[in-house]
């Protein structure tokens, strides 16, 4: 059984939504890779609502060491993946080694779990026919993307179909970790 889980992210990922992931898989058991474009350390950011603003502020957080870069990444060597969002998703998706892992996952019916921007992340897939007709949700500046990818969005805050956990922001961590690690223990 793989007891590794993929974290795929970059500078400017939402803080919780790495960091929670990471150290939940841990309590599991599992042993938590973090990937990136390069093997560096990360800058992490803070995204929070303000009154008065229209979306979302952004300010620095902690540092995040990667254990490796996308272009070493063996995706048959992991049970599952998750990618954080905030910024990060954004120019993660133009890593030309991206499209390679996900597809890995997807075709190989592994868990990913995906929150808040991370929906970005698939539109770097050739072949998205993998969402067509399957329902996501995201955060709701990500709902255009994920209805060009031919899925349905809903604003549910979290949503499961099939293996794929997606979950709109971070706090709906504590309900999209549940749900993706029982799709690893299934």
């Amino acid at each position: 059984m793989l007891k590794k889980i993929l974290i795929l992210t970059g500078d400017a990922a939402e803080v919780l939504e790495v960091y929670y992931p990471y150290f939940r898989v841990m309590e599991e058991g599992y042993e938590a890779v973090i990937a990136a474009p390069t093997k560096k350390v990360l800058h992490t950011v803070v995204h929070d609502f303000v009154e008065g603003w229209e979306t979302f502020t952004e300010k620095p957080a902690h540092q995040l060491q990667a254990h490796i870069a996308f272009a070493d990444v063996d995706p048959s060597e992991y049970a599952g993946v998750i990618i954080p969002g905030g910024r990060a998703p954004e120019y993660i998706r133009t890593n030309e080694h991206l499209p390679r892992i996900m597809q890995h996952f997807l075709e190989e019916d592994k868990p990913v779990g995906a929150i808040c921007h991370a929906a970005q992340v698939f539109s770097a897939l050739r072949d998205t026919s993998f969402f067509e007709g399957r329902t996501l949700t995201a955060y709701n500046a990500c709902r255009l993307d994920v209805e060009k990818l031919g899925a349905n969005y809903t604003e549910n805050t979290l949503h499961v179909d099939g293996k794929l956990v997606t979950g709109h922001a971070w706090p709906d961590l504590p309900g999209f970790m549940r749900e993706f690690l029982q799709l690893l223990k299934a």
